[in-house]
């Protein structure tokens, strides 16, 4: 009999606690503003807010524990070490097979974030492209060339080319210029057979160079601003893309194709596009749209619509026992209008 009672209360030790009591729990998160972040040394957010009103509901006691990157968070679940995960975790059929989830907490989507002035973009900014300063510094020689082999034959012949060769570069890179913009100098007409040759050619081809070069340049600048423009998706081709890496905006650029910069954490994603190393960011609607209120106020902003939607819930362990009364205490809290309260907090009307 005292056999059996050993046996007895060893099970009981193993089974899992009940749902409705009170608890110790492990709530695992990680750093999403306005979702889950530390203030003044508290933790606060939307998505712990929401955590604290179903505990306080459920009467579970719980310690956080705050990891650093989204794979960490989620593989405490995955293994076990966790109880649950509070953030801005998307609902996704493959982590379905790893975990389980709670009802939808947040609707979200994907959004596109680009600098405040990408479509203001100023005309020194295109007049100064790297290609259109190649241009000008090849249109440069070669009137400078041209000039001093044009000195070279007239050296002899007339005042004017008639001075060391020291001397005789500006002069003669001027009188190329000349002849290119107004047709040359009537005064300072070639007088050698070859100078006169050679200035013909070169009064017959600067018709044509002068033309080239227009129409390059006005390609350059027709490109550089049509490029400076990011309206949609379709615009990202070709620029520097900044995502979160294994997060769903990540895997829907691997599926169109569009290439890009993987960061580890937000912070790391907006300090690049602080600095300019990115074009646009592609991420959770709601995080981008903290940050464009908040720290890139006036430096950045949203395009297009939200796409992609999806819902955000709290990650459980596969075939957990809190499931069922965390669900329950979110459908008590959507009834009685905590859930609002909370969500005007955090985002303003809906």
């Amino acid at each position: 009999m005292t056999h059996f009672f050993r046996c007895l209360v060893g099970l009981l030790l193993c089974l899992p606690p009940l749902a409705g009591g009170a608890q110790d729990l492990t709530l695992a998160t990680v750093t999403r503003p306005p979702f889950s972040m530390v203030e003044d040394g508290e933790e606060t957010g939307f998505a712990i807010d929401l955590w604290r009103a179903l505990a306080e509901d459920l009467g579970w006691d719980y310690e956080i524990r705050r990891v650093g990157s989204f794979p960490d968070m989620l593989g405490l679940i995955e293994r076990g070490e966790a109880h649950a995960a509070i953030a801005n975790i998307s609902i996704t059929a493959d982590r379905e097979l790893v975990m389980d989830f709670s009802q939808p907490i947040f609707e979200a989507g994907l959004q596109i974030m680009v600098p405040a002035d990408d479509s203001t973009r100023s005309v020194w900014s295109l007049i100064l492209s790297r290609d259109l300063l190649v241009d000008m510094f090849a249109a440069f020689c070669l009137l400078f060339a041209c000039g001093m082999l044009m000195w070279y034959f007239e050296r002899r012949k007339q005042p004017y080319f008639d001075m060391p060769v020291r001397h005789a570069m500006f002069p003669a890179f001027w009188w190329a210029l000349n002849l290119v913009v107004n047709g040359g100098f009537e005064e300072r007409q070639p007088r050698s057979l070859l100078g006169r040759l050679f200035g013909v050619v070169l009064v017959i081809s600067s018709l044509f160079v002068v033309s080239i070069f227009v129409a390059r340049i006005t390609t350059l600048l027709t490109i550089d601003a049509i490029q400076s423009n990011v309206n949609g998706l379709n615009d990202l081709y070709g620029r520097q893309v900044g995502t979160i890496g294994s997060s769903t905006s990540a895997a829907f650029l691997d599926r169109r194709d569009l290439r890009y910069v993987s960061f580890d954490t937000p912070a790391a994603l907006f300090g690049a596009f602080e600095e300019g190393r990115i074009d646009a960011v592609v991420y959770d609607a709601p995080l981008l749209a903290h940050y464009v209120n908040t720290a890139g106020q006036g430096e950045a902003r949203l395009i297009g619509q939200i796409f992609l939607p999806e819902n955000y819930g709290i990650a459980l362990p596969s075939n957990s026992p809190y499931a069922n009364a965390l669900n329950h205490s979110l459908l008590k809290l959507r009834e009685d209008g905590t859930y609002d309260t909370i969500y005007r907090k955090w985002f303003g009307a809906k």
